[in-house]
């Protein structure tokens, strides 16, 4: 087991006036690995990157202890819509992600599925399969950005809260792209999956193991959650403050098949806990 201040830990840094300002600001608050926006998840069209970003951004990153970085796509892209329209945007916007994320040659790209929003929930999931089926060709020089599926908690018509799901998605796409999971703790919690405890979180991980495979499991967002078990409500609480505990995130850290995963908290709080969030995981660790 790698040491406590090698552990990748680390959060989502904001990019505000700068790509490369996100990298110092996760060295500031103990992070070995971050999660970013490439752009405003807000918007569907963005301007390309400037060479003068990328080369700050290659710079930073190349003298700061910082690895694994991993981009979150926007929150308007839907790769499972039955709407003609917002597919197309989505596809195109998911495209231009993938592209950012080579230039920026990042570790993962972390999406959420998709909702089937008046569709069955099994033509939702095949035609995510299809739409990233067609992102092969953006990854035929060698890279190592691995797209990684999030989990969810189920809220509305979202897929991606049973494992089953995610493995219905790798085993459709895993020939032709570099795939891959990751967990979010409130998540997998609020979609019936406990994990308050080290017996709880084994018998969940033996769960994913049998379905999907524990190769796949590529990183983790590590949330409490604001809602209980099964509720299928997706509010994230600081570590401690919610329904799982604080026990539950010190038994993911004891559990040796999870120590290599890079961990990302996306807690409410913000930069302002996140400090001692990280630190206190990698004391749990110990």
């Amino acid at each position: 087991m790698a040491k406590a201040d090698e552990l990748l830990i680390g959060a989502h840094m904001s990019i505000a006036k700068g790509l490369d300002l996100a990298l110092v600001r996760g060295q500031e608050i103990g992070a070995t690995t971050i999660q970013i926006f490439t752009a405003n998840q807000k918007r569907w069209t963005h301007s390309p990157l400037s060479r003068e970003r990328k080369e700050k951004w290659h710079e930073t990153l190349s003298r700061l202890n910082i690895q694994k970085v991993m981009s979150h796509d926007s929150y308007l892209i839907n790769l499972g819509s039955p709407k003609e329209e917002v597919l197309a945007r989505s596809l195109k916007a998911f495209e231009e992600e993938i592209s950012r994320c080579l230039a920026l040659k990042l570790s993962f790209l972390n999406f959420h599925p998709g909702a089937a929003t008046g569709d069955a929930e099994e033509r939702c999931l095949d035609r995510i399969i299809e739409s990233l089926v067609k992102m092969e060709p953006l990854f035929e020089n060698d890279s190592e950005l691995t797209l990684l599926i999030e989990t969810t908690a189920g809220q509305g018509t979202c897929v991606g809260h049973r494992f089953e799901h995610l493995a219905h998605i790798i085993n459709g796409v895993k020939a032709v792209l570099p795939m891959g999971i990751c967990i979010d703790t409130c998540h997998i919690f609020a979609s019936g999956y406990d994990i308050r405890d080290r017996k709880a979180w084994e018998a969940t991980l033996s769960e994913f193991d049998r379905v999907v495979g524990l190769s796949y499991l590529k990183a983790i967002h590590v949330n409490d959650s604001k809602h209980s078990l099964g509720s299928r409500k997706d509010r994230h609480a600081s570590l401690g403050q919610g329904e799982i505990g604080l026990e539950g995130f010190r038994s993911m850290m004891q559990i040796k098949e999870l120590a290599g995963v890079p961990k990302y908290l996306e807690t409410p709080e913000g930069q302002t806990m996140w400090k001692g969030e990280i630190a206190l995981l990698r004391k749990f660790s110990k």
